[in-house]
């Protein structure tokens, strides 16, 4: 008996099923990296169990009798319009924000810093937190069991492992929800002269931006607090997957506990990422925001920010205005695609949207991505070949430009700061915002980069990094 699993992708063109043939009994099927549809079949008997039912059955039969025409002309209409999407500016095509001269339409601004209390989530949408379940704490890396590799009975496995699943853990979630006189944050920062800017920091961005990198104190350490793969490279308009596997390996489970990463990942689920639907916002998810931006402002790069900005009068020295103006900045709806109160700043950049044209936008954190990654959304595709020879990303690499697929919507380029945490990126996006310009080149550690930053209006449109050329 010849037993066999083979992976089979309902959109591919039949010539390219049969390049690489893979006999399983009397059939000829191809052995594919992409794969959909997973089929079992013995040279014994003509039964076909379907595992995983992303077609239909008569797709399968199609294929093995060399049918599928019809679909091959569907297919290269897909593949030229996606690689015309492709073309486009390389700034557009990062921040996925070819609308971005609309003018925002801020809701009205919450007079008090507190939340008024906390209820029952009543959204509309079905974008909900998964119910808490029990954290094993006995193991602080996930990393793959080869062992289960391994033991597969005598199957064979063709094209793209299978991703490890790791639930984040949720320990005190529930907590951030919670009034503001009954959260308990951590301890204030120490640093003392550290957060003052100097004068050729408050004359010179780049300065300011170096001292943030210096300031961030909870940054990982690549092989200690994560690892990646980051895979093979491409270049923008190439379609094919060039990742064996996820973008991460495994990230440590203490990374999830710590005060700021465990508020920044409650954030995440709150909203509905299609681009055009009207935000609802619960009491709740306030207080989650208030919670969160408390927390950081006790950080180091929150504090420099806040000295910095005081120092050039954007605002006052007051810490409660300061909040204040943090929350209004990343956290305040405005329109984006003509609908009121359906985008803001802190879901653009961090959490990202899709938008009607099927395309992602946004959706520049490293945070969000091994989430999602992690619960089996994101599709990594391979990083993006950097325009600089020399310079192919590796492990230990924290400025990545890669390709991935979200909720199956392709995001042709997309950049990323690795490790570092959720107080630095505020501080530093919050910074060049208020004291840049659109183009901001500065110097992060070894990475030379240009922050972009696009204005709507008063708000953040978006705004993230490319490695300079």
């Amino acid at each position: 008996m010849t037993t066999s699993v083979i992976y089979w992708e309902k959109n591919t063109p039949r010539e390219t099923l049969l390049k690489e043939k893979l006999t399983i009994g009397p059939l000829l099927f191809s052995s594919l990296e992409k794969f959909r549809l997973r089929v079992t079949l013995t040279n014994n008997r003509t039964q076909h169990t379907l595992f995983i039912m992303d077609g239909l059955i008569k797709g399968l039969i199609d294929v093995a009798l060399g049918g599928n025409n019809d679909r091959d002309q569907d297919n290269d209409d897909d593949r030229q319009s996606r690689d015309e999407r492709s073309r486009s500016s390389w700034a557009e095509v990062v921040s996925g924000d070819q609308d971005s001269d609309h003018r925002p339409q801020p809701q009205q601004k919450q007079e008090e810093w507190q939340s008024e209390g906390s209820r029952i989530s009543n959204r509309p949408h079905n974008y909900k937190k998964e119910e808490v379940e029990p954290w094993q704490k006995d193991s602080n890396r996930q990393r793959p069991n080869k062992s289960d590799e391994d033991n597969n009975d005598g199957w064979q496995t063709v094209g793209k492992p299978s991703r490890q699943t790791h639930k984040v853990p949720k320990d005190n979630w529930n907590s951030y929800k919670l009034p503001s006189d009954e959260q308990q944050y951590s301890n204030e920062v120490e640093v003392g002269a550290r957060v003052e800017p100097s004068e050729d920091e408050l004359a010179d961005l780049s300065r300011a931006c170096e001292k943030l990198w210096e300031l961030d104190l909870s940054r990982l350490i690549p092989g200690k607090d994560y690892e990646i793969d980051c895979g093979e490279g491409k270049k923008v308009y190439q379609k094919d997957d060039m990742a064996q596997g996820s973008l991460f390996t495994w990230v440590s489970d203490d990374v999830f506990r710590k005060p700021t990463y465990a508020r920044f990942l409650s954030l995440l689920d709150n909203y509905n990422p299609h681009q055009g639907s009207k935000e609802v916002v619960t009491s709740e998810e306030k207080q989650e925001q208030a919670s969160f931006i408390e927390e950081i402002s006790r950080t180091a790069p929150i504090k420099y920010l806040h000295k910095f900005l005081a120092s050039k009068g954007i605002t006052s020295g007051s810490s409660q205005d300061f909040k204040r103006l943090l929350t209004s900045l990343w956290f305040d709806l405005y329109s984006r695609c003509g609908t009121s109160g359906s985008s803001s700043a802190f879901e653009h950049v961090f959490v990202g949207e899709i938008k009607q044209s099927s395309e992602v936008s946004g959706f520049h954190n490293w945070l969000q991505f091994y989430h999602e990654e992690a619960n089996g959304k994101v599709d990594y595709q391979g990083y993006i070949f950097p325009r600089r020879r020399g310079e192919t990303p590796d492990s230990e690499t924290q400025l990545l430009t890669i390709q991935f697929e979200w909720n199956g919507v392709l995001k042709s380029v997309s950049s990323t700061l690795v490790g570092v945490s959720p107080e630095f990126e505020i501080a530093l996006y919050t910074l060049c915002f208020f004291a840049g310009q659109e183009d901001n080149h500065i110097q992060l550690g070894p990475y030379a980069v240009n922050i972009k930053c696009y204005h709507l209006g008063n708000q953040i449109g978006s705004v993230f990094p490319i490695a300079d050329s």
